[in-house]
């Protein structure tokens, strides 16, 4: 026969063990949706301001660029659990009950701080040209030589890459495009590299040299007419990195590295623009592709009056939307590039990465 506190004591179990759901951590759960999802919207909202920047720019109108300078995300979880219950002698009516109830409350309030970009550091980042040994290191990790030099340089050695300085279309010097070719060709059998060498006077110096040992003999013969087009000198295989925009010692090279304004400007050359906005000349007229230029390695940023169903990265801006495809790999990757060279674009002393603080109550 079950007593009283026999047929109690299920409920009591309960109790206990809504009570020890409720002192589970919940902070180690969070953490791989957090720094995911996270990363993913700073990454996504990255591509998306640097774009609507980018077409900003073919409007004439002023970029503003806003850092994420910190993430607190605090969770708090509170339960509450009542039990109430008689036990009644044999004789009573009413017998033995109990009664059990609970409640969850599950807060999220996460606080965002946003910096905009503002000031002497900023614009001199902004409009001072990128350092050429930070140009080759990109080079230097994989990226195409062709593409990189097209993207960040005005001139090598005084031969002119196309540029839209003004708003005024200047073509590429035909030396400098087969030039490039020639670089990535060279690049690609490791024919071509960069070091960095320091000096107790000079500093790090950067320096781009020709393997001429160990190489077929149509790739030696592709360095000596990189040499010709470039004006180097013939019989040099190690050339020092300098800044100048024009041609300076046998044993240099000479690079015009752009800026990031003027990076963002080239690329702003290549948006597809609504007919009615150069009707009212609210936007910069096009641009027309440089000579030699091969039409699949030009950028493309298309537009229209309706959102894009599958694109890398979309903005809206007059009216319109304006995006990347997201098959568009070329244009993916020179976005992606831009990014990248706003970072190494960066003076002066190190700033605070984004900071993610997540208590969990």
């Amino acid at each position: 026969m079950k007593t009283g506190w026999t047929r109690i004591l299920p409920v009591v179990a309960m109790l206990g063990a809504v009570v020890s759901a409720g002192c589970a951590h919940i902070g180690p759960g969070t953490v791989a949706v957090d720094r995911f999802d996270y990363s993913t919207a700073i990454a996504d909202s990255w591509k998306q301001q640097t774009l609507l920047n980018i077409v900003k720019l073919r409007y004439v109108d002023l970029p503003v660029f806003v850092d994420v300078a910190n993430i607190v995300s605090g969770y708090s979880l509170q339960t509450g659990v009542s039990a109430t219950g008689v036990l009644s002698s044999p004789r009573a009516v009413q017998g033995d009950y109990a009664s059990i109830g609970g409640q969850a409350v599950y807060t999220d309030r996460p606080t965002i701080t946003y910096v905009p970009l503002t000031g002497e550091k900023f614009l001199h980042a902004l409009i001072t040209p990128i350092d050429p040994k930070r140009i080759f290191f990109m080079l230097q990790t994989g990226f195409a030589a062709d593409f990189i030099l097209g993207l960040t340089v005005e001139s090598l050695n005084g031969v002119r890459n196309r540029s839209a300085a003004g708003g005024v279309i200047r073509e590429a010097d035909p030396d400098f495009i087969r030039a490039l070719e020639i670089i990535r060709d060279m690049q690609a059998v490791g024919a071509f590299g960069m070091r960095v060498e320091d000096d107790e006077t000079k500093g790090s110096t950067g320096v781009v040299f020709f393997r001429r040992d160990d190489v077929p003999a149509d790739i030696a013969a592709k360095a000596a007419e990189v040499r010709r087009l470039l004006k180097l000198a013939p019989d040099q295989q190690r050339f020092v990195l300098t800044y100048s925009p024009v041609r300076g010692a046998d044993t240099e090279l000479a690079v015009n590295s752009r800026s990031m304004l003027q990076i963002l400007s080239a690329f702003a050359s290549y948006v597809e623009v609504p007919a009615a906005h150069l009707e009212d000349r609210s936007a910069v007229a096009p641009l027309a592709v440089a000579a030699g230029e091969r039409s699949h390695e030009v950028v493309r940023i298309h537009s229209g009056t309706q959102e894009p169903a599958n694109a890398y990265a979309a903005v809206r801006y007059r009216d319109h939307w304006f995006w990347i495809d997201n098959g568009d790999w070329q244009t993916k990757r020179a976005l992606t590039a831009v990014m990248f060279f706003f970072t190494l674009a960066e003076t002066g002393a190190g700033e605070n990465l984004p900071l993610v603080t997540i208590p969990a109550q």
